[in-house]
């Protein structure tokens, strides 16, 4: 709460408006599952991913606080996390999202991109995270890359396909510790 309320601070009052679809779609519920894999997030994008035998499957809720005009949108968003296989843990996530709606190619497919940021509990220190990096905490940094696709005629559900990511924040949170999965699940607004 403390970080959204000093990111607002520094916008122009009259910058955030509600968006037009906002009192139609406030709120959107995503459900995901995904592969934890051994990879650091930067390889996501550049090499081959290293999966492991663990899985997570997440539902989050969202809602919708703001606007840039039809640019892009702001959200708060919850998680609750259940983990299997090699970890067995609950994971508890909130935190603030930006998401950017205006792509040419939206009457074809409607696309958005977002990022999220914020604080991340996981009921156990996470196994996998131990073992990659010999230690771990509880308590990290949590911060999610989003990409949706849905068809323009429905615009209450897309596709989504995720990177969940647990981080030490550069030892600022933690000495150690982190991890990444690549996760795919469906979005619908309400």
């Amino acid at each position: 709460m403390i970080m959204a309320i000093a990111f607002f601070q520094f916008i122009p009052l009259g910058v955030l408006v509600p968006a037009r679809c906002s009192a139609e779609h406030l709120y959107a519920l995503n459900l995901y599952a995904g592969r934890l894999t051994s990879n650091h997030w930067e390889e996501f994008f550049s090499s081959e991913l290293d999966f492991r035998d663990s899985y997570l499957v997440t539902a989050a809720l969202a809602r919708r606080i703001g606007a840039y005009e039809d640019k892009a949108s702001f959200e708060i968003e919850g998680q609750i996390v259940k983990h299997f296989n090699i970890q067995t843990h609950w994971e508890l996530n909130a935190l603030i999202v930006a998401r950017w709606e205006a792509f040419w190619w939206d009457d074809v497919l409607d696309t958005s991109v977002a990022f999220g940021l914020g604080p991340s509990y996981a009921a156990d220190e996470p196994e996998i995270e131990t073992e990659i990096y010999g230690d771990t905490s509880q308590f990290m940094i949590y911060w999610m890359l989003e990409l949706a696709l849905g068809l323009p005629d429905y615009p209450r559900v897309a596709l989504i396909t995720r990177i969940h990511h647990r981080s030490d924040a550069f030892g600022l949170i933690a000495d150690e510790g982190g991890s990444n999965a690549l996760a795919f699940g469906l979005k619908w607004r309400f």
